[in-house]
């Protein structure tokens, strides 16, 4: 099962219903890419709550001007079909106006700040 797209649809689902928030099942990749998501301004808060099993992530989800802060999610990295990038052909979402999510040997981090820090590494999604 895909963990990251299973993420991304509750996330997406949540936000077309209205929901104030959406809990996921808890894994350190999910956690660092809702953090990234709060750094952004795309959510508002994410806490882990821990129960007998694995721990669930209660995502808080932004809401402006009376539509979502996120208005659209896109898996591009897939179990089946791995997408790397190298430091120069990083991606732009939107012009810039989106991110990137990328997994690279520094952890988890954005298409811009892994332009700084000049290193690639495999798209996961991204968000706009």
């Amino acid at each position: 099962m895909d963990t990251i797209g299973d993420f991304l649809t509750r996330l997406r689902n949540a936000l077309a219903a209205r929901h104030k928030y959406v809990d996921v099942p808890a894994s350190k990749l999910k956690l660092a890419m809702g953090e990234i998501l709060r750094e952004q301004g795309y959510i508002e808060s994410v806490e882990r709550i821990e129960d007998e099993k694995q721990g669930i992530l209660r995502v808080t989800l932004k809401y402006t001007n009376g539509g979502p802060a996120i208005m659209g999610l896109k898996r591009i990295s897939t179990p089946g079909l791995r997408r790397y990038t190298g430091a120069t052909q990083l991606p732009r979402v939107l012009s810039g106006l989106g991110i990137a999510i990328l997994s690279t040997p520094k952890g988890l981090m954005t298409d811009k700040q892994a332009r700084q820090a000049n290193i690639g590494g495999e798209i996961l999604c991204y968000v706009w």
